[in-house]
């Protein structure tokens, strides 16, 4: 009778023991396909192309972006996998000889066609934004700044790929979309989701970097504001990316690129000089350059010191002196209205700065010339090693500097100094707050820049709201499968044993 309760007991045992063990099967199977669906790794990869033609006032670049297709819409993805810079000056410089721009594109347009498979050859769209350079043509003159573009656009279309057009974009649009790309690749966009669940949370690192563009003919700050409401409506924008609502703030200040910049000053200098001679203190002692007056004021950016002089030519005669240069430079920032509570200059609202910034484009080709991205150096620091650097002779600078044409050594003083008097007297940048400038060229091999930002936008790769469910990292996904598998494998062999062996878990009792 006691034999048989035993049995009976231990085969209510077994029997529970199999039950919990085909659960843990069922739950292990089950959370393999969790995780395989999640995953979502297509493989052999599906590699998509863009293209992104960036027509400055100075010069014309082109970008190739790759990315995976389907993973289009994840933060992060979309990497710069080519950068070609095309010789010659920027398309508003071309007005008078249209004819020359096909052969001015050529080798950078060839060079796309050898990065790119050819079989995407004709899905790969290209797009040219034009910025502040004809912006300033289009002002002169609507005309021969469609001329321009018309001849740009059908160079462009002579090439296999989809073309998408050529437009001037508004310095908002430039602005906000060099605000984008330096966000996206440092991935601030990103919610981490986790693999259990499909409601993101926020990570500490969420806040926004605010965007310092500089080009040749325009200057731009972009970020989001500690105050939610603006008092100047043109200069806000609304975002919604990744789920989450972004209100920026923007300006582009036209003009107020590094080239245009020393073009107002000389034409406001020019106006108290003596005789033909303009001894200027932003250039190195010993230096001397002839100027044509025609030259001077052929650029609307100078029009507002547009006078008759007795001259057509003057000579620049360098004194090399950094604190006069300085002051020069204030004298471009009207800073004697203001009709908000706070304004940068020339009477456009700024609100009070928040958080950091990535400083790009010449902001950080200038600085990095001069050796000063290095966040360790302090605003007091910088302004010495500018005091040092301007009061060197030009012969001394020359022999130190052999390697780097003449026009851009001529105008690194000037141009480091303007760079501090924007950001400083400017957009109001403090000694302390300075520490938060990050003076940025790439990020992650992408060069920081409007160009990724804008290609984002035109594909709608960057979506309203945060996808439900976010892939997992290989890493994760690996030791998950390995986790589950071996799961399984456990539960076969603790299931054979006891159908085959029940005497490895039961001992007969003496």
């Amino acid at each position: 009778m006691e034999d048989t309760k035993e049995s009976n007991v231990k085969t209510f045992c077994s029997k529970n023991i199999l039950a919990i063990l085909g659960f843990s099967s069922i739950i292990a199977v089950i959370a393999l396909l969790a995780v395989g669906l999640t995953q979502n790794k297509a493989l052999p990869e599906n590699i998509k192309y863009g293209i992104v033609l960036d027509a400055g006032s100075s010069h014309t670049s082109l970008y190739i972006y790759k990315w995976p297709a389907e993973k289009e819409n994840d933060t992060g993805v979309v990497h710069q996998v080519e950068e070609c810079r095309v010789k010659g000056p920027g398309i508003s410089k071309y007005v008078q000889k249209v004819n020359e721009i096909g052969i001015y594109l050529t080798d950078c347009m060839e060079r796309a066609r050898e990065v790119i498979p050819r079989s995407q050859h004709q899905e790969t769209p290209v797009y040219l934004g034009a910025t502040a350079g004809m912006r300033l043509l289009r002002m002169e003159s609507e005309e021969l700044a469609d001329r321009v573009l018309d001849v740009v656009e059908r160079s462009l279309s002579n090439y296999p790929f989809d073309f998408q057009g050529a437009r001037i974009i508004t310095g908002q649009e430039e602005g906000a979309y060099g605000w984008i790309t330096i966000n996206y690749l440092l991935g601030k966009f990103s919610q981490k989701t986790r693999w259990f669940s499909i409601v993101p949370y926020e990570t500490n690192n969420q806040e926004t970097f605010g965007a310092l563009d500089l080009g040749g003919a325009s200057t731009q700050i972009t970020f989001v504001p500690q105050n939610q409401t603006t008092e100047s409506p043109d200069n806000a924008l609304q975002f919604r990316l990744y789920g989450k609502d972004y209100n920026v703030y923007t300006h582009s200040f036209l003009c107020y690129g590094k080239d245009q910049a020393l073009w107002q000053k000389l034409a406001k200098d020019i106006q108290v000089a003596s005789n033909e001679i303009l001894r200027d203190p932003c250039f190195h002692p010993g230096y001397k350059k002839v100027v044509n007056v025609s030259d001077l004021y052929k650029t609307p950016c100078t029009k507002r010191f547009e006078m008759t002089l007795p001259f057509q030519q003057f000579e620049i005669q360098g004194i090399g002196n950094y604190q006069q240069c300085h002051q020069s430079v204030l004298e471009l920032f009207n800073t004697s209205y203001c009709p908000y509570s706070q304004c940068a200059f020339n009477g456009i609202f700024l609100p009070p700065l928040q958080g950091d910034f990535g400083a790009f484009s010449a902001f950080y080709f200038v600085m990095n010339f001069l050796n000063l991205t290095s966040e360790k150096v302090s605003q007091e620091k910088v302004t010495e090693m500018m005091k040092k650097f301007c009061s060197q002779p030009w012969e001394e600078i020359k022999t130190s500097y052999a390697g780097v044409k003449e026009k851009y050594l001529s105008e690194y003083c000037f141009s480091g100094t303007y760079i501090l008097s924007l950001l400083l007297q400017g957009y109001h940048f403090t000694a302390d707050s300075w520490e938060h400038i990050h003076f940025i060229g790439k990020i992650q091999g992408s060069d920081a820049g409007w160009t990724l930002g804008y290609m984002l936008n035109l594909t709608n790769m960057i979506p309203a709201e945060q996808p439900l469910s976010t892939p997992l990292s290989h890493s994760t996904y690996v030791f998950l499968m390995v986790l589950f598998s071996l799961v399984l494998v456990i539960v076969a062999i603790i299931g054979l044993l006891i159908f085959h062996k029940p005497s490895y878990f039961w001992k007969d009792t003496v």
